[in-house]
């Protein structure tokens, strides 16, 4: 009997051995906000951290890691989707080498941008960093695995960006200094700009195959519900719009950066209409709270305002859409990682 478990189990070894030397993604490369940090900001000074109870506390381990969630995130879920590895790790996080980067890496920073003046709003790391330290490692790659290995590597990995809901709402609308110099549309492009230039030296570098995400229902978020709550409770409609908006030209950059790019393979990962479908329909995911989060009130809390000394925090997570009032849950999560790899990243695998 032992000698037949034995078999089994290299058998299926062996299988996972064949899928991973025949997979067309050999690894993940992360940059962005804190959609998708996996505890870059623990390793810098900033006050937005989330190391600390009871975020994590359905991670594996039952740990918090720095991710903004009650557990895991996207990224984490789309790498295991592509039989990579379970999470992702923060490239800053010392625990971890080159060879478990080899596979798969982030360099996200929670509360950054595509403008630098959003990262200085609470001093992280600016997207700019993000790309000298993914330079760094390719670097470190070629070291470790030889020029021609890596640069395979790098040529066939999916990059995933996920960014741009801070310039909104960390940035232009609270402070006046973009509002004044910009409009809406005027900022939208500036950004946008700005996103045509970080994937085209991506491209430069190697990267062909990008997935950029589009901007969330931000209005929706339980944060920005508590902050209009003297108009009604509903989600802002302005900031909804105004994500559309940006999509929709996000869009039409992408289709032309396509034509431009020889060989590049450049998709929108788009979370918007599956998160606020989830918003308007609870039930049908298996929610009983969409408008409010599960720590603490679920109004206002986030970060170090999301902490195991509040009394409040719901026992059971994956009732709720919101994990904190600006992040998702674990749940949630999952649910949108699965749709964007069925839907515009299913051409990857």
């Amino acid at each position: 009997m032992a000698s037949g478990v034995t078999f089994w189990f290299f058998f299926a070894h062996l299988l996972l051995q064949i899928f991973k030397l025949n997979a067309k993604v050999p690894a993940i490369i992360v940059f962005g906000d804190s959609s998708v940090d996996s505890g870059n900001n623990n390793e810098i000074s900033t006050v937005l951290k989330s190391n600390f109870e009871p975020y994590g506390r359905d991670f594996i381990g039952k740990q918090p890691t720095g991710r903004f969630s009650n557990g895991r995130i996207p990224t984490d879920f789309i790498s295991e989707a592509f039989m990579i590895k379970p999470i992702i790790p923060a490239y800053l996080d010392p625990t971890y080498n080159i060879s478990e980067f080899a596979t798969g890496v982030c360099f996200a920073s929670a509360g950054t941008g595509y403008d630098n003046a959003t990262s200085d709003v609470l001093s992280v790391i600016p997207l700019w960093q993000e790309m000298d330290y993914y330079k760094e490692y390719q670097e470190k790659l070629r070291g470790y695995l030889g020029k021609e290995k890596a640069n395979g590597i790098l040529g066939e990995a999916l990059y995933l960006i996920s960014i741009g809901t801070n310039d909104f709402l960390e940035n232009y609308y609270i402070f006046p200094s973009r509002s004044k110099q910009y409009s809406v549309e005027e900022y939208r492009d500036f950004l946008l700009g700005i996103a045509k230039d970080f994937i085209s030296e991506l491209y430069q570098l190697g990267g062909r195959k990008i997935a950029i995400s589009g901007l969330p229902p931000m209005g929706c978020l339980p944060l920005e519900r508590t902050t209009k709550i003297f108009s009604g409770t509903d989600c802002v409609e302005k900031y909804n719009s105004v994500a559309l908006d940006f999509n929709g030209k996000l869009q039409e950059m992408i289709k032309r950066l396509n034509k431009e790019l020889p060989g590049i393979r450049l998709v929108l990962a788009n979370p918007y209409d599956i998160l606020l479908d989830i918003i308007h329909n609870p039930l049908k995911y298996g929610f009983v709270d969409a408008a409010k989060a599960c720590c603490g009130t679920g109004m206002f809390e986030m970060s170090y305002l999301c902490n195991k000394r509040i009394p409040f925090t719901c026992p059971d997570a994956s009732k709720y859409v919101f994990w904190d009032a600006f992040h998702l849950t674990e749940k949630t999560n999952w649910i949108i990682a699965d749709h964007l790899v069925k839907t515009s990243l299913a051409e990857f695998l």
